[in-house]
């Protein structure tokens, strides 16, 4: 694709509907100038709203040689320009690169505003380095697509309008410009995988020619091949699962690439961080092959996979657990925060519940502590919460979360679930029962 400002405004006339303004990522650097440059220049889709952003990392001392090259640039172009400054924090086992990435997307992301199209200057070399630098980590077709062209973004999109523009042609374009750029020092430091692609780069041109072009196009077929098998995974999907969870017995029925397949996408659809194929393949053989009371499970990240009877559950790797000990007031409108992201206990109107004439002023609520017994039934024998739990399928990781509320030794209620009919009115009048807000899902 020639790089000109026509051929621009053409590409982004095919993208305009919905949108209601263009927001330009610029760095300070040569690319993004230039499509800044090539947007205000001529008519047509600048009629649109247009603004140009600009994101500080706080990583080194050329940030504010950048912040000047910006504010020149839009001021030579006469549009506004917003300056958002983040915080990078690179966790254990993640790169710089990787952290510095999702800062600036998380802020370009809470920046744009309704219907605005956040445009980015990556080009055709770009395209290709992200290929290669996938293949090098061994990732499948998604990994392989590349960057996508359009993707939702905050409150709007993200395009990358040049996806298809070779970088040489851009820099042809923004050298005719006369314009002020800077140089990112980081770009020479060898530490970052890209940077050193990027060195070797002349050397694979030299060798094979247009390798850029080439491998842009191979992450097109790795794309089209990723939909193939997404939509090979929804209709997979639409068959084994059971709500936000997935039949054992439905994954037994699909082929292992296809139980692979739905298991990534069922986990990416929830925007959890994927595992790596590896620790997926061991959750599936777990899952499949593990006894009927046994409970598997795989950790990755902060997530993990569980398996409770015939379903599988994505759920958080820290699971809730209430191991306290509080005194909530017998009042009607009394409440109580459980602390630990555990919601908070309310009393509401409930008929047959729990007889308040009865309750002292306090009750006491904690977590389980094994043996507990109640009365479900005025003549029905008194059960263990083992067997309840068990018989109602309450999950084994949510059962140390369940407040448990107590008169004296006397256990009269489990969360919301169950009253103690012993300390109840009788069947046709109003008691109270136990409403558990915001309760922790992990199911």
């Amino acid at each position: 694709m020639t790089f000109n400002a026509a051929s621009l405004h053409e590409f982004l006339g095919a993208h305009i509907s919905g949108v209601s303004g263009w927001v330009v990522a610029v760095s300070g650097g040569a690319d993004s100038s230039a499509l800044l440059a090539a947007l205000c220049q001529g008519r047509g889709v600048c009629a649109l709203p247009l603004r140009a952003v600009h994101v500080n990392h706080g990583l080194q001392s050329a940030a504010a040689l950048f912040h000047e090259c910006c504010v020149k640039l839009a001021q030579h172009f006469k549009i506004p320009l917003t300056e958002l400054s983040v915080i990078v924090a690179a966790g254990p086992g993640v790169s710089l690169e990787a952290a510095a990435r999702e800062a600036r997307y998380a802020a370009l992301a809470a920046d744009l505003r309704p219907g605005e199209c956040l445009l980015t200057a990556h080009h055709q070399q770009d395209q290709a380095e992200s290929l290669l630098l996938q293949a090098l980590r061994g990732a499948g077709p998604k990994g392989l697509s590349g960057m996508p062209a359009i993707r939702p973004l905050g409150q709007g999109w993200h395009l990358r309008p040049l996806l298809e523009v070779a970088q040489c042609d851009l820099r042809d374009f923004y050298a005719a410009l006369n314009l002020t750029s800077a140089h990112d020092p980081m770009n020479d430091d060898l530490r970052f995988d890209r940077v050193y692609l990027r060195k070797l780069w002349p050397m694979i041109e030299s060798r094979w020619p247009g390798a850029s072009s080439a491998l842009a196009r191979a992450a097109q077929h790795a794309a089209q091949a990723q939909v193939f098998l997404e939509d090979a995974a929804r209709r997979d999907l639409a068959c084994v699962r059971d709500g936000d969870r997935i039949m054992v017995s439905g994954l037994r029925g699909l082929p292992d690439a296809a139980r692979l397949n739905v298991l990534r996408y069922w986990i990416s659809s929830t925007g959890a961080l994927l595992p790596s194929t590896s620790r997926l393949k061991e959750a599936l053989r777990q899952i499949l092959n593990a006894q009927s009371d046994h409970l598997p499970v795989v950790f990755w990240g902060e997530h993990a996979l569980r398996r409770y009877r015939d379903r599988v559950f994505l759920t958080p790797k820290k699971l809730p657990v209430f191991d306290q000990i509080l005194r909530w007031s017998t009042r009607s409108d009394a409440e109580l925060d459980l602390g630990n992201g555990l919601g908070k206990l309310c009393w509401i109107p409930q008929q047959g519940g729990l007889d308040l004439d009865r309750l002292p002023k306090n009750c006491l609520v904690h977590g389980r502590m094994g043996g507990e017994r109640i009365k479900l039934g005025l003549h029905s024998s008194t059960q263990t919460l083992q067997h309840l739990y068990q018989r109602h399928g309450i999950l084994p990781w949510m059962r140390s979360a369940l407040p448990l509320i107590y008169i004296e030794e006397s256990l009269v209620a489990v969360g919301d679930l169950w009253v103690d009919a012993r300390w109840c009115v009788s069947k046709d009048a109003l008691g109270v029962g136990v409403l558990w807000l915001q309760a922790p899902v992990c199911a």
